[in-house]
């Protein structure tokens, strides 16, 4: 038997030390992530004339429209503040779900 070698068992130490590890990282991504979809995220545009409101589950909670920009003869640029309002919201949600995994994960890429 080559010298050093202790069979299988000396790695079982160390694996089932990884795998409690994963599994308290895992734990601790889904509380991340439950509060992540708990929390309100407020997107604006056209200096605040626009706003919306999504949840951490990407839910539009609420749309607030300024009255100045609502003009029948321009649809077209209400419907962009809408959606660069919604865009917006939903960046942060992206922004604060890396930022939560990555400071649990080191910055390790997870599968999910």
């Amino acid at each position: 038997m080559a010298k050093g070698f202790r069979g299988g068992m000396g790695m079982g130490g160390n694996m089932s030390q990884v795998v409690a590890q994963a599994q308290r990282m895992q734990r601790q991504i889904e509380m991340a992530q439950a509060e992540i979809q708990a929390m309100e995220f407020t997107g604006t545009a056209g200096g605040e004339l626009v706003k919306v409101v999504v949840t951490g589950k990407h839910q539009v909670t609420k749309i607030e429209i300024a009255k100045e920009v609502v003009d029948p003869e321009d649809i077209e640029g209400l419907q962009d503040l809408i959606v660069a309002a919604c865009n917006q919201a939903l960046e942060q949600i992206d922004k604060t779900n890396q930022e939560r995994i990555g400071s649990i994960t080191g910055g390790m890429k997870m599968p999910f």
